[in-house]
């Protein structure tokens, strides 16, 4: 973490999921912000460049899936690590997801912000 903090970018069109992980991942260390639609995520990987994004499937503008097959088309994956944060769990959601270049499928109702935030840094290889 030599040139600060790591960026986070949590894009999900729940306002209480985004507050709550936004808290846990300032609480960790990390400089984070939020997006609600797919489009917002588009915009803010551009210019925020986050480390690593949390990124929800069902939204409306772009579903989850749309903005990264938009980031694959864009060459924007490559500087930025995904991981796909939702409730979908079927297994051809997880495929497709992992296809579209996404490092880690979590299923929300399946691990705890803690749980997450551990997984990211580990990814991210923080403390």
């Amino acid at each position: 973490m030599s040139e600060g903090k790591k960026k986070i970018l949590i894009i999900d069109d729940d306002p209480y999921i985004l507050e709550m992980y936004l808290l846990k991942f300032k609480e960790s260390g990390f400089e984070v912000e939020t997006g609600a639609n797919g489009k917002e995520a588009l915009e803010k990987v551009t210019s925020f460049q986050p480390d690593l994004m949390l990124l929800d499937i069902v939204m409306p503008v772009y579903d989850g899936f749309e903005v990264l097959k938009r980031m694959q088309d864009s060459s924007l994956l490559p500087g930025t690590k995904v991981i796909i944060l939702s409730n979908l769990g079927q297994r051809e959601d997880v495929e497709r997801g992992m296809g579209l270049g996404a490092m880690d499928y979590i299923i929300k109702a399946h691990f705890t912000p803690s749980e997450v935030v551990t997984k990211v840094k580990s990814l991210l290889n923080v403390g």
